[in-house]
């Protein structure tokens, strides 16, 4: 019996960070931002969902009309292990912000992960900010 050989670049998981801020705290303009972030991130990374071990969403205490992970699973995330929480309500902090964290198995490094931050969430990661595709 033949063994399968390890891959030169052995899969790690990789913590892929994102944020954007949400228009109004409803069901479509959460589910709305949550699904232009997501496909932001993969797009950004060339990820596959079958390769993303979990997902970890945060909102703003003045978000909670809807869950994120509605959106995810409207975008076939079916299979993803995901977890919805409030980000901690620190004075002067940013509102209507929606933050994610994605766990993907990836041959990756750290330095070639693209974090993404839409919107007004820019100013959270200058250094990572990109233009959203659709905007």
């Amino acid at each position: 019996m033949t063994l399968p050989q390890p891959s030169a670049t052995p899969l790690r998981c990789q913590g892929v960070r994102g944020a954007i801020t949400v228009e109004a705290n409803t069901p479509a303009a959460i589910r709305a931002a949550t699904h232009e972030l997501l496909r932001a991130l993969v797009e950004a990374n060339q990820m596959d969902v079958n390769d993303i071990g979990g997902v970890f969403f945060t909102t703003t205490v003045d978000l909670n009309a809807e869950y994120p992970a509605v959106a995810a699973r409207e975008l076939g995330w079916h299979d993803v292990a995901i977890l919805c929480g409030h980000e901690m309500n620190v004075p002067g902090g940013m509102p209507r912000c929606l933050r994610v964290m994605v766990l993907w198995n990836t041959t990756r490094s750290p330095q070639e992960i693209r974090h993404v931050y839409l919107r007004e969430a820019q100013a959270l990661r200058p250094d990572r900010a990109i233009q959203s595709p659709s905007r």
